[in-house]
């Protein structure tokens, strides 16, 4: 047996693979429990709790039935989560009034959940499409379009109603050129300086939101986001659009979807020392969980698999609808 030979059979990565205790022991990557945010839809009404068809295991609630959530979210080790408002059809407009609302829905239930449980971390999406009555993320000008510079004067308005709620993070989503930058000025200057702003910098105008359109009622009436969203064929142009929300004073950065950008993530953490969240959006959710059902796939493994890779492409926060599952398994 000559040396190469000898050296190929000394060198067997197996050996690191053979026990659980083993594979532990060597691993790379570990989720990082404290980093998961269960996305709660609040929706006007008591006692509600209105499971969405498309999203098995999630459902839609009241502001009383939200707390009863976050206590059991809280029990199981979630440290944070994000709320998305649905107030009723009658109250929504063309400028989005109730967004804005000192007692809107995310207002109240912001309230709500900080005085039950003030350790939770209280993040609240930043957007209009839920209150408009045309299902836009922004105000529109006279063509149709989304009006960008009127519609952060909105965002801003909305923000400050946010934190005066308790609320501790605000997540503009609505991809505005210059949000985060009117958001945090309009903070500041109200004396907001401790509220975080996580920005969705890289969101795409993704085929995988069609089960939260359900889920929030919020599927424009006509056209489309593709005018303020990002092309899924752009990476680059997601680096620009991060470092933009840098400079503007984020505080942390996302990639939305996450499934089908795991290399932006990748790029997006190469490229910036700040935190770097990625949304396991609706669609990749029901997809896992149509497959699950089906017996096409080991749900809790797939799961463990898609979060590990959102991990190992450098996501320090993972959103994703599965958080209150994976960490109560986690403590069985």
């Amino acid at each position: 047996m000559n040396l190469a030979e000898r050296t190929r059979i000394l060198t067997r990565p197996r050996r690191l693979r053979s026990s659980p205790a083993m594979r532990a022991l060597v691993r790379e990557t570990r989720i990082n429990h404290d980093g998961l945010v269960q996305p709660l839809f609040v929706a006007e009404g008591r006692d509600v709790v209105e499971p969405i068809s498309s999203m098995p295991g999630v459902s839609r609630y009241s502001v009383d039935a939200v707390v009863r959530e976050c206590r059991e979210l809280d029990a199981v080790g979630v440290r944070a989560v994000l709320l998305f408002g649905i107030p009723d059809n009658d109250a929504k407009d063309a400028h989005a009034t109730v967004n804005y609302d000192p007692n809107g829905i995310v207002q109240r239930a912001a309230r709500a959940i900080k005085d039950a449980l003030p350790h939770l971390l209280v993040i609240a999406d930043l957007c209009n499409c839920e209150y408009t009555d045309h299902g836009h993320c922004g105000i529109l000008d006279p063509t149709g379009d989304v009006d960008n510079d009127r519609t952060l004067e909105v965002l801003a308005k909305t923000a400050l109603t946010y934190a005066r709620a308790g609320v501790d993070v605000v997540a503009p989503s609505d991809m505005m050129d210059g949000r985060v930058a009117a958001i945090r000025a309009a903070l500041d200057d109200e004396g907001f300086t401790k509220t975080a702003i996580m920005s969705y910098a890289a969101k795409y105008a993704s085929a995988f939101y069609g089960p939260f359109r359900e889920a929030a009622e919020s599927t424009p009436s006509f056209g489309d986001r593709r005018t303020y969203q990002m092309d899924p064929a752009n990476g680059r142009e997601a680096i620009k659009e991060v470092l933009l929300d840098v400079e503007e004073g984020a505080d942390i950065v996302m990639v939305k979807p996450a499934m089908a950008y795991l290399d932006v993530v990748r790029a997006v953490r190469e490229t910036t020392d700040l935190p770097v969240a990625t949304y396991h959006v609706s669609g990749e959710y029901a997809m896992l969980k149509a497959a699950a059902r089906n017996g096409w796939i080991d749900e809790e493994r797939a799961v463990d698999e898609t979060l590990t890779a959102m991990a190992r492409a450098g996501a320090d926060i993972i959103i994703t609808y599965f958080a209150k599952d994976y960490l109560a398994r986690q403590r069985a």
